[in-house]
């Protein structure tokens, strides 16, 4: 005899699920186990719950994992570079970018301690404490590049 679908038995303590929705003789006619009126008591009222919980999961999740900041970080680069340049010397982004040491368009922090041996005039988007102390004692002159405020989205009254 071969196995099938046909011939397979149930296993001991397999029961006939309950058929709802089939009159009130059956014991669930009426309003089928589903209580009465309500989002849960329609047709496909169970899956729209479902479907709006997993958006709603969905759209709270970037803020559970923190706000990712939308400004650029600016590049940070040593002040041991400016050794190459010689005194006197304008440093500016653009010539960095001549130079390849920084890609165009991108923010520029100069940071480190090293004293430096020419007077050289910098110009950059930050500078830390250090690196400003060592341009500053070495004769040189530093220039903030002022950076434009982002604004946020305006708020309708």
């Amino acid at each position: 005899m071969t196995l099938g679908l046909h011939n397979l038995s149930k296993p001991a303590g397999a029961r006939r699920s309950k058929r709802i929705g089939r009159g009130n003789a059956s014991g669930h006619g009426t309003y089928a186990t589903r209580g009465q009126k309500g989002q849960r008591a329609r047709t496909g009222g169970s899956q729209g719950i479902r479907r709006r919980a997993i958006k709603q999961l969905i759209s709270h999740l970037p803020k559970s994992r923190g706000f990712k900041s939308l400004a650029t970080k600016p590049e940070a680069l040593d002040i041991k570079i400016l050794k190459q340049f010689a005194d006197g010397f304008l440093v500016t982004p653009e010539r960095l970018v001549l130079e390849k040491l920084l890609v165009s368009g991108q923010k520029v922090k100069f940071i480190g301690n090293t004293p430096l041996d020419r007077k050289l005039t910098v110009k950059a988007h930050g500078f830390s404490a250090g690196a400003r102390q060592g341009i500053i004692q070495a004769g040189g002159t530093v220039e903030l590049i002022p950076q434009r405020k982002r604004r946020g989205p305006r708020r309708r009254s």
